[in-house]
């Protein structure tokens, strides 16, 4: 399979894109299929839930170590191939995942599975730019974001409810089996699509679009703040279903739907962009976002019930996709004929911040406590924002002459 291209005249948002809205619908899925189960998974392997904790963090490591693998491979062999071979590959690491009886090959499995993932919806991203021109980008991006937080949202809900009454091993075996058939699907899917033969990028190509996109004074700035936004955001998840254990909430179902608030939340972004990005520009919806961020943050450090936390939550994946939205636009326009490449940069630094985060928040809280940590990762969070709302600048890629039929 080779990449999709849109015609110029295309008023509307391609058909292809819902193709590709699935694959990252199936891809999420799994993505925080553990963290409403650790606890149990922690019980069941006679370890402590810091040490459970490190499945969150070998997954985000993992995804993030072959970005720079996976988007070379993307741009050399095409996007949409790649795509679904690795879709097929997450799908069998969960099945296997659940058939694992120990600690070492459980924490093996979940490397496969940040391999699988990782090949998704960085991918799905550098295909939805190929799709839109920049003046529709943030709107089609939108699309793809909602069918990840769809995931998310069914991913997370279903794997504490489904928890209760199968156990974690259930979990990974019913959400493997829903990957790979969705993998099939999107397969099929991509026959009637329209394709472009052969890709044209080559590996000159890509060490020029190295070059490109490093040079561009908008890259230190983009992967930077995507790197700390995966370690004070993304970094919290493995912990909030302990932190309900300690307020005396020990289903796994409630952790399941309070971590589902972030995907709804992210589902209201994707519903309200289109609204707000014209009234507040790019920079507005970065200082509001991260500040709606920080204060969710703030809340949780004051350890509220799960109702609020599940309503937090919410506001704070709202929060987070105004901001992270606006960092994905930036990050495709940082070249044109390596684009899979930046976009795969963009989530090897967004992954290593979702690496560092689950160890930071574990010595955080065990140094310095739950209220002093949390609300350090708000100030953070906020001063972020208005950062990369001074600092980002729409910048034409170098290479964008080179590609006349390509909107960059």
């Amino acid at each position: 399979m080779h990449q999709i291209v849109s015609r110029p005249q295309d008023a509307r948002l391609p058909p292809a894109l819902n193709i590709v809205t699935l694959a990252t619908f199936a891809a999420s899925l799994s993505a925080r299929a553990l963290d409403p189960v650790l606890p149990h998974v922690a019980e069941d392997f006679a370890i402590s839930i810091a040490t459970a904790a490190s499945f969150a963090a070998v997954f985000a490591f993992t995804f993030a170590a072959i970005q720079p693998l996976i988007g070379a491979a993307a741009d050399l062999f095409g996007k949409a191939r790649l795509m679904i071979a690795c879709l097929v590959l997450l799908g069998f690491a969960n099945i296997l995942g659940s058939l694992s009886g120990s600690f070492p090959l459980l924490f093996a499995t979940r490397i496969l599975a940040g391999i699988g993932s990782g090949g998704v919806f960085p991918v799905a991203l550098g295909l939805t730019s190929d799709l839109v021109g920049p003046e529709k980008r943030q709107i089609a991006i939108g699309r793809t974001l909602a069918g990840s937080m769809t995931g998310n949202l069914l991913g997370a809900s279903a794997s504490g409810l489904i928890g209760d009454f199968l156990g974690w091993r259930g979990v990974l075996a019913t959400l493997g089996m829903l990957v790979v058939i969705a993998a099939v699907a999107v397969a099929a899917g991509f026959r009637g699509a329209e394709l472009k033969r052969p890709p044209r990028t080559n590996l000159a190509a890509l060490k020029t679009g190295y070059r490109t996109i490093f040079s561009n004074p908008n890259s230190r700035f983009c992967y930077s703040a995507v790197f700390v936004e995966g370690c004070c955001v993304l970094g919290l998840f493995p912990y909030i279903a302990s932190f309900l254990f300690d307020l005396g909430e020990t289903s796994l179902s409630v952790a399941g739907i309070v971590i589902a608030g972030f995907a709804i939340g992210g589902l209201f972004y994707t519903l309200t962009v289109s609204r707000f990005l014209p009234a507040l520009g790019m920079s507005g919806m970065m200082i509001t976002g991260a500040t709606l961020v920080g204060l969710q943050l703030v809340a949780i450090g004051f350890g509220p019930g799960w109702k609020v936390q599940f309503f937090v939550l919410l506001l704070m994946g709202w929060g987070f996709y105004m901001c992270h939205g606006c960092l994905q636009v930036f990050a495709s326009e940082l070249s044109v004929e390596a684009r899979a490449t930046a976009l795969s940069l963009h989530s090897f630094f967004f992954f290593m911040g979702q690496t560092a985060g689950p160890i930071a928040y574990g010595f955080g809280l065990s140094h310095a406590g739950k209220a002093p940590t949390l609300f350090a990762a708000a100030a953070v969070m906020v001063a972020l924002g208005l950062v990369c709302a001074q600092f980002l600048r729409p910048r034409p890629p170098a290479d964008a002459a080179a590609r006349p039929d390509v909107k960059p």
